[in-house]
């Protein structure tokens, strides 16, 4: 009978201590991150979204990733239903930054903290941080990369024939670009060693609806026909690496090839597709954006943010979304020449060096 009633006794203090015993804090009990990405289409954004995953997943968040694929009532439709599963915090890279002022005020009802990742939300107040690069350096860096190899490869030869592609007009990050881009170029323009061959300037003209390349091949089919019969152009200015593999296309098919008299032709993202054509000689450069940095200083962020502290941000005056000026942490944007491939791109391990052979 005692023996009976030692068993018991130890199982009832073995079930007491199971418990009392604090349990280890799951995903879901420290909260759910929602993040909402404009597309798979560039693989950019799904660097992003992996990035952005493994980082909250490592801190204890759950996360739902969704990708929006260039639809704008589908990217609506993900957020909504992210808020209605109870997310606390969404990170948005927006399709079109104008169109979620309704979804952000049920969000904000709820008491979702939204951080707009790496474009901006406007017509809205119910966003709360901004994280990002610093975009006008993004178009500084792209007209300087444009000018050097201006002047190396037809240092000779002036004026310049220069032709300019913008990014999608949806997206405000393609206004810094391009005015950062025309702080560098407008100098040149107005002295004359730089001649836009077909006229056309201003975001309005030049401007490249959701980032596609083959609108941007059309485009340049159509400037070389109608401008470049009987003469050469010299330099291109592209914002990302999607639309320059597009102009490289319209280039090589009308006769350009790698060598004395191929464009000087920029670009962004460091895309593994551009920068084996950067070593083939066809693109000239790309903007290096370390992406998993981003994705950290967004985590970080969302942790602060969650604990009830003040994140760390840099930026408290560039980004007025039409509502009110967001704040923003910036990083560092690089310029990525045929050179500096090996040590910026594959020495940082941003870019597998087996995956460019």
């Amino acid at each position: 009978m005692k023996l009976v009633k030692l068993m018991m006794t130890g199982l009832m203090m073995a079930a007491f201590a199971l418990t009392t015993t604090p349990a280890p804090v799951s995903a879901a009990e420290k909260g759910l991150v929602g993040i909402s990405m404009p597309t798979k289409s560039s693989t950019r954004w799904i660097s992003d979204g992996e990035s952005m995953v493994k980082e909250f997943e490592a801190m204890g968040y759950a996360t739902d990733l969704q990708y929006g694929e260039d639809d704008i009532p589908n990217q609506l439709a993900q957020i909504e239903n992210m808020v209605t599963k109870g997310a606390k915090v969404l990170v948005i890279a927006s399709i079109d930054g104008s169109t979620l002022s309704d979804i952000l005020a049920k969000a904000q009802e709820a008491g979702v903290k939204v951080i707009a990742y790496d474009r901006l939300i406007t017509k809205t107040a119910n966003v709360d941080y901004y994280t990002t690069f610093d975009n006008f350096g993004v178009g500084v860096l792209q007209a300087n990369t444009l000018v050097q190899g201006l002047k190396e490869r037809f240092g000779s030869v002036k004026p310049w024939n220069v032709e300019l592609f913008g990014g999608s007009p949806d997206d405000t990050n393609a206004f810094y670009f391009y005015d950062g881009a025309m702080s560098v170029l407008q100098p040149l323009i107005d002295s004359g060693d730089i001649v836009i061959g077909s006229g056309q300037m201003g975001m309005d003209k030049v401007g490249t609806l959701r980032w596609d390349g083959a609108v941007a091949q059309a485009r340049m089919d159509n400037l070389l026909s109608a401008n470049y019969t009987d003469k050469k152009v010299h330099g291109v200015l592209s914002p990302y690496d999607g639309l320059s593999r597009g102009i490289i296309s319209s280039l090589k098919g009308v006769g350009y090839a790698p060598g004395a008299e191929m464009p000087i032709v920029t670009g962004q993202d460091a895309e593994v597709a551009s920068v084996k054509g950067m070593m083939a000689g066809e693109q000239y450069s790309t903007i290096f954006k370390d992406t998993r940095e981003l994705a950290k200083v967004t985590a970080k962020m969302v942790d602060a943010v969650m604990a009830g502290k003040e994140p760390e941000i840099n930026d408290t005056k560039t980004y007025n979304n039409e509502v009110k000026v967001v704040p923003a942490y910036l990083l560092t944007p690089y310029a990525v020449l045929q050179g500096d491939i090996d040590k910026m791109l594959v020495g940082s391990g941003y870019i597998k060096a087996e995956d460019l052979k």
